[in-house]
């Protein structure tokens, strides 16, 4: 008997959702040992999670959009999918899309429902799906993780979720995210073409983001002369023409660097060279670049909306993000206060130490344990000698 766990997000380098897959992948396998497999969709080009390809995995070669349109149309016909994964005793989705299979507990992550929340900032095909399926996926699994209190909040005014049918189990920086050495944050700034002054921003490029209003308030700290350059690190993602429109007219437009693609080696260093990391996006499911640049030592300027007061405390500049002033305001005031600076990194240093994978992936852990010990209780019939094994697991 397997526990499941399903890695598609991160073979596929889905930004903060493939970070979460690995992530509790790697911590989830010390924990459950030769019990752990995984389960992906193998689109060309899609290579195993490097240090663990001697874990045992299932995958089926479609591409997203079939596979996504074969999933749905299993759970509306109610439909088993369960040969896909011989021997499973538990199947944990993490990317918002749930195998329909029978006689199986299952455990569903929902990250967000920023497209209910800000519809207009959505690719039109990608709400219409969510919009159909979550609700479907959400009532089949067995139980749901949130990642924040915000999710779970928005999952149970949403969909009406029982609350004790969804746990909350927080996200954390990957342990290589730490103060960096003075000459690898040297080394990365000539690599990347990177000036010694710097506002940084690390996420995708979309409307969400926010980067009209952050560009409009990085234009006025520039002219300031307390910043050389607005460093944004992230791939396209979707509807951001008006925002490179807003560049192309940007009086400020020389400043802004598109380093393009950072390996995750380097993306530490660039956190901790920067003068401070902003981002204030208009909603966030978690927020996981906040604690990024925290545990690498960058004072941080964030949104007070949806997760993020949860992800920061009080360790972050906290502004209202559609307020440009207020924006402005916040960059001023930590670019030009050395003291402001060095006591929010130092701050953000104990804050981002409050978060870990190890916690993240036990809490996971405790999830599964409580489940299959439903099973047993609901089916007295059902061996127990495996699920045993699994309860015991990890302490």
């Amino acid at each position: 008997m397997t526990i499941y766990f399903d890695i598609s997000a991160a073979v596929h380098r889905r930004a903060g959702l493939g970070r979460y897959a690995e992530s509790l992948a790697r911590e989830l396998r010390p924990l459950l040992g030769d019990r752990l497999a995984f389960f992906y969709n193998r689109e060309q080009g899609v290579e195993p999670l490097v240090g663990m390809e001697d874990v045992p995995s299932r995958s089926i070669a479609l591409g997203y959009k079939p596979w996504r349109m074969l999933v749905w149309a299993g759970q509306a016909a109610h439909v088993g999918f369960n040969r896909l994964i011989p021997g499973a005793e538990l199947f944990h989705a993490t990317e918002h899309l749930l195998l329909p299979l029978r006689g199986v507990p299952t455990v569903l992550t929902v990250h967000d429902l920023i497209f209910r929340r800000l519809p207009q900032h959505h690719k039109p095909l990608n709400r219409w799906y969510l919009n159909l399926t979550l609700p479907l996926f959400c009532r089949r699994a067995t139980h749901v993780i949130a990642v924040s209190e915000q999710t779970r909040r928005d999952l149970i005014a949403a969909y009406r979720l029982p609350p004790e049918k969804i746990t909350v189990i927080q996200e954390a920086a990957d342990p290589r995210f730490g103060p960096q050495p003075p000459e690898a944050v040297t080394a990365v700034r000539a690599r990347f073409g990177l000036p010694d002054r710097y506002v940084l921003f690390v996420s995708t490029i979309e409307p969400r983001k926010n980067l009209i209003r952050l560009l409009a308030a990085f234009e006025r700290v520039h002219a300031a002369g307390l910043t050389d350059a607005l460093v944004i690190v992230g791939k396209r993602g979707w509807l951001y023409d008006d925002f490179f429109a807003a560049l192309e007219r940007s009086p400020a437009r020389q400043a802004v660097i598109f380093p393009g693609y950072v390996p995750d080696a380097d993306l530490p260093a660039v956190y901790a060279g920067s003068q401070v990391f902003a981002f204030p996006s208009l909603f966030e499911g978690f927020g996981l670049p906040v604690l990024e640049a925290m545990a690498c030592g960058a004072p941080v300027i964030c949104s007070n909306t949806s997760s993020l007061p949860e992800v920061a405390g009080d360790a972050a500049l906290l502004v209202d993000p559609l307020d440009v002033d207020a924006l402005t305001d916040a960059l001023h005031r930590l670019l030009a206060d050395p003291d402001l600076h060095a006591d929010l990194a130092r701050r953000g240093l104990a804050q981002a130490a409050r978060f870990s994978w190890a916690q993240t992936a036990m809490k996971t852990l405790a999830v599964y344990r409580r489940l299959l010990q439903e099973t047993i209780t609901s089916s007295p019939r059902l061996p127990s000698s495996h699920t045993g094994r699994i309860m015991k697991a990890g302490g």
